[in-house]
């Protein structure tokens, strides 16, 4: 079975940047579409960016566009989460999600079946 390993995370000042990291383990992943979806305390889970299985096709979260950029490497197993100009809104637990291709609306996380753990993302003013 595959599972979804999250890293990358930390503390970072206003203004900074991060890059995520998701590794997945298993068979498949060239055929999964991929998701990051986020959970600030308090707030339901948001969307933020996902990448169908063959790259041709990203979408980003409104709070997120421009800021944020979304790629894979299906050669290593991962999906890559870089993110600038971080602000304290963006502060959360980031979670990589993957899906079957064509499962779905690619912004709502129904559409993904299966979840890392999550990866802590701490921005300070």
């Amino acid at each position: 079975q595959v599972q979804l390993v999250e890293s990358g995370g930390g503390l970072v000042q206003a203004g900074g940047s991060l890059r995520l990291s998701c590794v997945a383990s298993g068979r498949g992943f060239s055929s999964l579409n991929l998701g990051w979806f986020r959970q600030a305390p308090g707030k339901e889970r948001e969307f933020v960016a996902a990448i169908i299985w063959s790259g041709a096709r990203i979408e980003y979260g409104d709070s997120v566009k421009g800021r944020f950029t979304v790629s894979r490497d299906n050669a290593k197993n991962t999906v890559y989460l870089q993110m600038n100009s971080l602000q304290s809104e963006d502060t959360a637990v980031y979670y990589c999600a993957a899906g079957l291709a064509g499962s779905g609306n690619l912004k709502v996380a129904p559409t993904y079946r299966l979840w890392g753990q999550g990866t802590q993302v701490t921005v300070s003013s």
